[in-house]
């Protein structure tokens, strides 16, 4: 004998509070960094109660979202879930294992990028090459290393992969954030401008085969510049 259907529980109104900041983060509204509006101001906005808000942002600072400064405020520390997991185990692990994981991934995106590239795509890298060189001339690392950031997603966009895309994507901002405390190398910095055109090259020219080495050759050489590898 089946059973009757039992009734839907309607989500309390903490848990649709939930989803909804969640999604307003997932769609870039509150980026990376942003300090959320004050507990006032957001119950006025949402038209909520202190308690179901504190509710909802407690589960969101649980999930990793959201990170709450003693006397600062609260702030966006991530745009998803996996992202928050992707960050938190990147920064437990030993740096060469995040440098190692990056090697595998953009040597793959990289040689799909030399299969699957668009116009658009060869385009949109050479664009990005000129920002890197010119971005270069200011010697400021943290300006370097997020052009260099821009680039590798770029590149790793080109290879039509959107789950390793967004994984590359969460993953980048813990290496970004490494290599902009990092002093400038101008030697190194130079050679890895090179190997970005070398890149480009094979991706435009389809060359699965070098655009995974010179990828994989690029992640060696950033890793050069660690503090830790050159003792």
């Amino acid at each position: 004998m089946t059973q009757p259907p039992a009734p839907k529980r309607k989500p309390s109104l903490s848990a649709q509070l939930v989803e909804n900041l969640r999604q307003h983060i997932a769609s870039g509204a509150w980026p990376v960094g942003t300090r959320l509006p004050g507990e006032h101001e957001l119950v006025e906005q949402l038209g909520v109660s202190r308690t179901t808000l504190r509710e909802a942002l407690g589960a969101l600072t649980h999930l990793g979202l959201l990170e709450a400064r003693a006397g600062d405020g609260t702030y966006v520390r991530a745009s998803s879930e996996l992202e928050a997991v992707l960050m938190r185990r990147a920064a437990s692990s030993p740096r060469d294992d995040v440098f190692e994981l990056r090697a595998l991934l953009e040597a793959y995106g990289s040689g799909l990028a030399a299969k699957r590239r668009s116009e658009q795509d060869v385009v949109r890298l050479r664009e990005l090459l000129v920002e890197a060189d010119t971005v270069a001339a200011t010697k400021s690392m943290p300006q370097i290393a997020d052009a260099d950031a821009r680039f590798h997603r770029a590149v790793i966009a080109a290879s039509g992969n959107t789950l390793l895309a967004e994984i590359y994507e969460h993953l980048g901002h813990a290496i970004t954030e490494t290599l902009g405390g990092l002093p400038v190398n101008e030697a190194l910095q130079q050679e890895h401008q090179l190997l970005h055109h070398a890149l480009v090259r094979a991706i435009e020219h389809g060359d699965e085969s070098e655009a995974r080495v010179v990828a994989t050759h690029i992640v060696e050489t950033t890793n050069t510049n660690q503090p830790e590898a050159a003792e």
